[in-house]
């Protein structure tokens, strides 16, 4: 069946050379390009150029900023809150005011209606 040609051809094919490892092994990613590091292109400007004690002053800066704006809302939002209260109890009071002038004249009212009572005098009367 086979021929002597067809076993001459086989022999002459190159071999193909396995690459050596520590086991003999090697791994099958050897299509993946090496790791490298990532190029950043859109650094910010802080961190490109100064130095970690200027930086360090700028954040220690702005937070010095951020806590005194913080503390000026809070004393804005308390006096507002005060404000709110003393209006708020203002208001209280002449409502109270005015509940008891109202309580006033209908217990006048009242007592004017009584008193008519006893004269003997209705509405219809005085109609």
């Amino acid at each position: 069946m086979f021929s002597s040609s067809s076993t001459t051809t086989m022999s002459e094919q190159p071999v193909v050379s396995l690459s050596s490892s520590s086991n003999g092994r090697v791994s099958g990613k050897s299509w993946k390009t090496q790791k490298t590091a990532t190029v950043r292109s859109h650094l910010q400007p802080g961190l490109k150029t100064t130095k970690w004690d200027d930086r360090m002053e700028k954040e220690k800066k702005a937070r010095a900023i951020k806590m005194l704006q913080a503390e000026l809302k809070d004393e804005k939002e308390a006096e507002m809150k005060r404000r709110r209260e003393v209006t708020k109890e203002r208001k209280q009071a002449a409502e109270e005011r005015r509940r008891l002038e109202e309580d006033k004249a209908k217990m006048g009212a009242r007592k004017a209606a009584r008193l008519r009572r006893k004269m003997g005098r209705t509405k219809k009367i005085n109609q």
